[in-house]
């Protein structure tokens, strides 16, 4: 058999990053489908701060927004941050997203107010942005460096919002997720997992 041809595997990886991120970001628009036209509340599930039910909000809460504008604001990062990450392959992808996760519900669930509910995905941006920032950091690789030079100049500013701020939004969940995505980072800065494309990996 011959092998395949080399040019190809930069579009192929590229594509398999594209279908990441767009599923991800699918599965989201779906629950909040299915969250308008089937009876109950979804936004029930949230991480709600030391209480026993409130734990299931760990695993549910990155999945559930409270209105469409919510889902919206945070679909086209999620979509840019999360190509750039699954650029590095999906063992990168899927660890780094899982501690993210993980941290930042267990964190809300910790410190934030009593008598609140946290749901929305915006930890998980918060994260994949902070890991993408300073991964080449920890890893001592110039490219990665430069990539999260670019995205903190890009992206740095929305970083204010792990401090109080609006009423309303989980600046918990975004501590906690960039807490998690610096985390992700450290792990990874000894990943021998190739850079998917030949350029910068997240």
């Amino acid at each position: 058999m011959s092998e395949p041809d080399p040019a190809w595997s930069p579009l192929s990886t590229a594509m398999r990053a594209g279908l990441v991120s767009g599923g991800f970001v699918g599965v989201l628009w779906l629950i909040e489908v299915l969250d308008r036209i089937l009876p109950g509340d979804f936004e029930s599930h949230g991480v709600e701060p030391r209480t026993d039910e409130g734990l299931q909000g760990v695993v549910f809460a990155p999945l559930l927004h409270g209105d469409w504008d919510h889902l919206v604001s945070n679909s086209l990062p999620l979509l840019m941050l999360g190509f750039l990450l699954a650029l590095s392959g999906l063992r990168t992808f899927a660890v780094t997203t899982a501690i993210i996760w993980v941290v930042g519900g267990i964190g809300v669930w910790l410190i934030a107010g009593t008598n609140t509910i946290h749901i929305g995905a915006s930890g998980v941006v918060f994260g994949w942005l902070v890991f993408l920032i300073v991964r080449g950091v920890f890893a001592k690789n110039l490219r990665q460096i430069v990539l999260g030079v670019v995205m903190f100049m890009a992206y740095g500013t929305i970083l204010l919002g792990v401090l109080p701020g609006e009423p309303g939004v989980s600046w918990e969940g975004h501590l906690f997720g960039a807490i998690g995505g610096a985390i992700a980072a450290w792990f990874a800065r000894d990943d021998a997992e190739p850079a998917a494309m030949g350029v910068v990996t997240g």
